[in-house]
């Protein structure tokens, strides 16, 4: 969504829910950011309350059907940006999550202004815990950790640029920024980590991004997106690159929207297609055997007086085959779905869904996408999420 932090939380005490649960799970897990600062009123206007209950889950899918939450920590976070301010690196070691925007008192009333804060949280400890606190640019939002693990890339909407931080276990620093022409919503790595890929919101164009060693370099390779570009996902095999092209600056207008379809392989990248998607894509995801992906479609549903709106969201699903891109099917999830993911298995898919406090749980089978009737609750508004590898 388009532009919250919270007071000063004791950051370093993780809480361990359940008192029968030792600390211990294995992929596939899930990390979920919980925003409970941004509502809206029945005409779609932001409703700010006081920081203090925002919250980080850990979650274990051994069982997708029957998600457990083995551990929360009380980090701030925000629904402010794509649901993909906060990442897990391959080998489940460590997680990042970008503190977009804070919420604080503007005399009587509270304002929303952006924040600096990049936090590292140490996986692997038991349970898992703050272990930095890394100040990033302004306005930190959509984030990837590379494939090799080494390195992360952060888009600053505040101040038009990308962090390069350098990753060795818990010990995360920033060694770069790149500078764009404007502001950057989210940026995501090539398989190879040769490449990344830089959306540029308010431009409606996707920069391509070179990487050599740990060096990042923006050669002006600029694509030509639909409207209001918000997140990016890359194929497996990194011949493909599909975004969500928001279409209202952040929100649902009523209008369909698109994917566009980038053709990595060819020199330079370029666009090749554009798919058309429901009102207002913003969380998207690629299956890992890159035969599909889906796209969260708001579908107005934050907004009960406008004359699109819909109690719930859908989700898109996108068939892959070679090059071409086709939309399949639509399903309906809960209010305003924003992060989408793929167990690692490619069989299930999870769709956040901020309103109604839940997680929609589909089977996918073949290209096939089916809601299983499932839903996790989480305590709060799940704002963002990614997939372990």
């Amino acid at each position: 969504m388009s532009v919250n932090r919270a007071v000063g939380l004791s950051l370093g005490a993780a809480i361990l829910l359940g008192s029968s649960l030792h600390f211990a799970y294995a992929k596939p897990f899930m990390i979920v950011g919980l925003d409970e600062k941004v509502s809206w009123d029945d005409e779609g206007k932001t409703v700010l309350s006081a920081p203090g209950k925002d919250q980080v889950l850990i979650v274990d899918l051994a069982s997708p059907e029957s998600p457990k939450i083995v551990a929360s920590l009380p980090l701030k976070n925000s629904i402010v940006g794509p649901p993909v301010n906060l990442d897990i690196d391959p080998t489940g070691s460590i997680a990042l999550v970008a503190d977009s925007v804070d919420v604080v008192k503007d005399g009587d009333a509270l304002k929303q202004v952006p924040d600096n804060k990049v936090y590292v949280i140490d996986l692997k400890a038991n349970p898992p815990k703050l272990a930095a606190t890394v100040t990033a640019g302004k306005q930190p939002s959509g984030l990837s950790i590379s494939p090799s693990g080494k390195m992360a890339l952060v888009a600053n909407r505040g101040d038009n640029s990308i962090s390069v931080l350098s990753i060795n276990g818990t010990d995360v620093k920033v060694t770069d920024t790149v500078a764009l022409p404007d502001s950057v919503a989210h940026v995501i790595f090539t398989p190879d980590g040769k490449r990344a890929l830089a959306v540029r919101f308010p431009a409606h164009k996707v920069s391509v991004l070179d990487i050599a060693g740990d060096k990042v370099t923006y050669n002006k390779v600029d694509l030509p997106a639909g409207q209001w570009p918000y997140n990016v996902v890359v194929a497996p095999n990194g011949k493909l690159a599909l975004t969500a092209d928001n279409g209202g600056a952040g929100s649902s207008d009523g209008s369909v929207d698109t994917t566009s379809v980038i053709d990595l392989e060819a020199n330079p990248p370029r666009i090749i297609d554009r798919v058309v998607v429901g009102d207002g894509p913003e969380g998207l995801a690629m299956s890992p055997k890159g035969d599909l992906a889906v796209a969260a479609i708001l579908r107005g549903s934050n907004m009960k007086k406008a004359f699109f709106y819909n109690k719930n969201g859908s989700l898109s699903v996108l068939k892959i085959d070679g090059k071409k891109v086709s939309k399949t099917q639509d399903i309906e999830v809960g209010g305003l779905p924003e992060a989408v993911m793929f167990t690692p298995d490619g069989k299930y898919i999870l769709a956040g869904n901020y309103l109604t406090q839940d997680f929609s749980i589909l089977q996918v089978n073949g290209a096939r996408v089916t809601d299983t009737g499932k839903r996790f609750k989480v305590p709060g508004h799940p704002a963002s999420a990614r997939m372990s590898h």
